[in-house]
């Protein structure tokens, strides 16, 4: 082709064409009397030397030239071996053509050298396949864009003879088709004059109609057009390449569907996102309406059951179609699901949809595709892929794409509604872990908000609790543990189980903590121990775990308080003076190594405490002390109530509502018990001292008009005052606290407990405490660095048990002021 180019260029003819073939003339006698040019150049002989001469010298002996043909269409056509004139042997391919007449001259012959004529041919076989056999369609056009000729490809896509259409313009053959490569001409007349008009050629142009021979499809082609000149330069129309190239497209589409499903589908944990993400997927490139649904089982995050003859209640997922956007004009989106309630969706028996659940196995019904929702062996629910009226139906490669979709969309909606039900679970347990409702405090006024974590995070591990302590006095609690899940939300229920049990006993905060920490060490080394490998990726998700502890007195107004690695509270004194204490941090709970310490600060009747967790001031887009600057101005607000103090906070700190980590918040406000709600008395230890300590009482009892109760409280004085000075040393006290209960409090200098037994009938001593403990509601002992105080509490009587005339005591107490 390199020879035929460079040698021929645009020249047309054959190489045994007289008008470039080598050609000699000869008469009956085989000799040469006529010459050619061309003969010379091949040959090498001059006329003169030649003519007159026999075909002998041409061409050896014995190969005159037969009538034996080499091709059908070349008659007369031979191979001979010609001696040039330099003696060289010259392979050419003969033709010879009889002269009628009564001249001398017999038959004209032409040559040429055999593998021109191989080019020759081989021109030959591509012309004739591309007209015959390419399945590129190829078409001529005149400068009317008027069609003149094409192959047999072409004829094929309008499916009719080339006759019936022979002299119809471009744009009457493709009425509705259109160019879609963008910066381009969009029409085919505007394509083919700009051709015409420039001479510049267009490559790959990518065409979109519907061929004459397949009028319900779509077919997309890639174009190529370029102008035609004759010989002379001229312009006489203008030439269409164009290959179809539907179904690579539709690969490529299919490929880009799988491509943004992989990005879109199983992108969240939420069942109904999920749902709505395939919709978004596959309208409008796939289907004209969309439609999800789900067992009702599965949005409440259990598996939907895989037996039974019972049908499946199905509910309304999600929806996308492009009616709706037709309906609303040009350039509004399709329009997404718009189902908040959930609405249940039942299908007649028999439709695509009934058939699909009954068999377990898509179904395809003229325009309609449903494809069940499968995972874990189960059925899920089902996705119908719906195209509009006139639209092709699904193919085969569409139903596997569609197949593919959904396996991918099932696999998505099991994870998250596996992640549902964890989180259920954990919120369930989270919530029934956490206190249901505060308790009544006489020391303090209570609020309080806890938010969980966002769904993506999953729940948290803290907690906050409010635990009443003897002496009207009350503990707070707030906690973090590390991690995110059920096991957070378990550790966390564990550990605020173990505080509520240590504080009842009355420890104080440095001990509490000291406590806790050990058992939390220790549970860390026996999962490290059972999992054979000491690594922290597997620890214990108490490790780490944060809490602060704080007891209030309302008699005192004092408030002791100590933490491990937690935040310190935020105090508000009455005037509105925000302090965060410069509390000792000490180390996060199960670290060990370091000692805890305790601060005490006196609160005025009306501060404010505020306990909080780091999910309430930390964020991604501001420090941790932006955020406690934020929660300091919020609580200065002296008019505020508690509850408006809470809600400011979550709406300064949380604006979005959520969070990556849970968030616990708790307000107190302080209060204090009248001195006419106390009575306090301290004697010598004497044997006499239980006498006056019980004549005192009486006569408190009868101020307070607690009469019906001066029997058992004597008795309860008597036997823990003997105590006292039989078994301590220094000074015995006496306290009684008239609140919502009758506390009566005996405090000594000794350190020893005294224990509740059964006595024996023999023995002589051992009953009195004893009997105590069956007279009063509850007791108990506390320590301090003075010794210790053992209480009770007795409830009140009720009227109808009261003497008559007697005055029901509705204890009061001073509000924060």
């Amino acid at each position: 082709m390199t020879v035929w180019n460079t040698d021929y260029g645009a020249d047309f003819r054959g190489p045994l064409d007289v008008t470039r073939a080598a050609t000699m003339v000869i008469d009956a006698e085989d000799t040469v009397i006529g010459w050619s040019p061309a003969a010379e150049r091949l040959l090498g002989y001059q006329p003169q030397e030649i003519v007159g001469r026999p075909l002998s010298m041409l061409l050896p002996a014995g190969s005159t030239p037969s009538v034996r043909s080499l091709t059908p269409h070349l008659q007369g056509n031979d191979i001979r071996t010609a001696r040039h004139k330099d003696g060289v042997e010259v392979i050419v391919a003969i033709a010879a053509c009889p002269l009628p007449g009564a001249g001398t001259a017999a038959r004209v012959l032409v040559a040429a050298e055999l593998k021109d004529l191989r080019v020759w041919d081989s021109r030959l076989a591509l012309l004739n396949g591309l007209a015959t056999q390419s399945p590129v369609g190829l078409a001529i056009y005149d400068t009317d864009l008027r069609v003149t000729w094409c192959n047999t490809a072409f004829e094929r896509e309008i499916g009719r003879p080339f006759a019936e259409f022979r002299g119809l313009r471009a744009d009457e053959l493709y009425a509705e088709g259109r160019f879609v490569t963008k910066g381009h001409p969009p029409t085919l007349d505007a394509v083919m004059h700009h051709v015409l008009a420039t001479g510049e050629p267009f490559l790959d142009l990518h065409f979109q109609g519907r061929p004459p021979s397949d009028p319900d499809t779509v077919h997309l082609w890639s174009c190529a057009y370029y102008r035609l000149q004759d010989a002379d330069g001229h312009v006489f129309g203008v030439c269409e390449d164009a290959f179809d190239i539907s179904d690579r497209y539709k690969a490529q589409r299919r490929l880009a569907l799988l491509v943004e499903a992989g990005l879109g589908i199983g992108s969240t944990l939420d069942v109904m996102v999920t749902a709505q993400k395939i919709t978004e997927v596959a309208v409008p490139e796939f289907a004209t309406t969309v439609t999800v649904d789900l067992a009702s089982e599965v949005l409440e995050g259990e598996a939907p059951a895989t037996s039974g003859a019972a049908p499946m209640p199905l509910v309304r997922a999600a929806r996308r179609s492009t009616e709706e956007h037709d309906a609303g004009g040009p350039g509004a989106p399709p329009s997404p699901s718009l189902v908040p309630d959930r609405s249940p969706v039942e299908y007649p028996s028999g439709s695509p949809q009934d058939r699909c659940l009954s068999s377990g196995g898509l179904v395809l019904e003229n325009t309609a595709l449903v494809v069940p929702l499968r995972a874990g062996g189960g059925m899920l629910g089902l996705v119908t892929f719906v195209r509009g009226t006139g639209a092709a139906t699904f193919d085969g490669g569409e139903v596997a794409l569609a197949d593919e979709l959904v396996a991918r969309t099932a696999v998505s909606i099991d994870n998250a509604r596996r992640f549902t039900r964890e989180r259920t679970a954990a919120l369930t347990l989270q919530r029934q872990l956490l206190p249901q409702q505060l308790p009544e405090a006489s020391a303090v006024d209570l609020a309080y908000r806890y938010l969980p974590t966002d769904d993506v995070t999953g729940v948290g591990g803290d907690w906050f609790d409010v635990i009443p302590l003897s002496g009207t006095r009350v503990g707070l609690v707030v906690g973090d543990v590390v991690g995110h899940g059920l096991q957070a939300a378990a550790t966390m229920g564990r550990l605020r189980t173990t505080v509520r049990a240590f504080a009842q006993m009355d420890m104080d905060p440095v001990e509490l903590l000291s406590r806790l920490d050990d058992l939390v060490a220790q549970s860390a080394e026996e999962q490290w121990g059972e999992m054979g490998m000491p690594d922290g990726t597997h620890a214990d998700v108490t490790t780490g775990a944060t809490c602060l502890y704080a007891v209030y007195d309302p008699v005192s107004r004092r408030c002791v308080m100590a933490r491990a690695g937690h935040l310190p509270p935020a105090v508000v004194d009455p005037d509105g003076r925000v302090s965060f204490p410069d509390l000792p941090a000490g180390p996060p709970l199960g670290l060990g190594g370091l000692p805890f310490e305790s601060t005490e600060v006196e609160l005025p009747v009306g501060s404010l405490l505020g306990l909080f967790t780091d999910g309430l001031v930390e964020a991604r887009d501001r420090d941790i002390d932006h955020g406690l600057a934020l929660l300091g101005r919020v609580l200065s607000d002296r008019c505020a109530s508690l509850d408006e103090l809470c809600d400011r906070a979550v709406a300064e700190l949380l604006p979005s509502g959520s969070t990556a980590d849970d968030t616990a918040l708790l307000l107190v406000r302080t209060r204090e018990l009248d001195t006419t709600q106390v009575a306090e008395w301290e004697l010598p230890a004497e044997p006499v001292a239980a006498g006056r300590f019980r004549d005192l009482t009486t006569r408190q009892l009868h101020q307070w008009g607690l009469e019906e109760l001066s029997f058992t409280t004597e008795l309860v004085v008597s036997e823990l005052v003997t105590n006292a000075v039989r078994y301590a040393e220094g000074p015995v006290q006496v306290r009684l606290i008239r609140d919502r209960t009758l506390l009566c409090e005996v405090a000594d200098t000794g350190h020893t407990s005294p224990h509740l037994r059964h006595s024996g009938e023999d023995d002589e001593g051992g009953r009195g405490l004893f009997i105590v403990a069956q007279l009063v509601q509850r007791w108990g002992t506390r320590y301090s660095g003075a010794g210790k105080t053992i209480w009770t509490e007795q409830a009140f009587p009720r009227r109808d048990e009261r003497s008559p005339g007697a005055s029901r005591f509705e204890g009061g107490l001073v509000p924060g002021r």
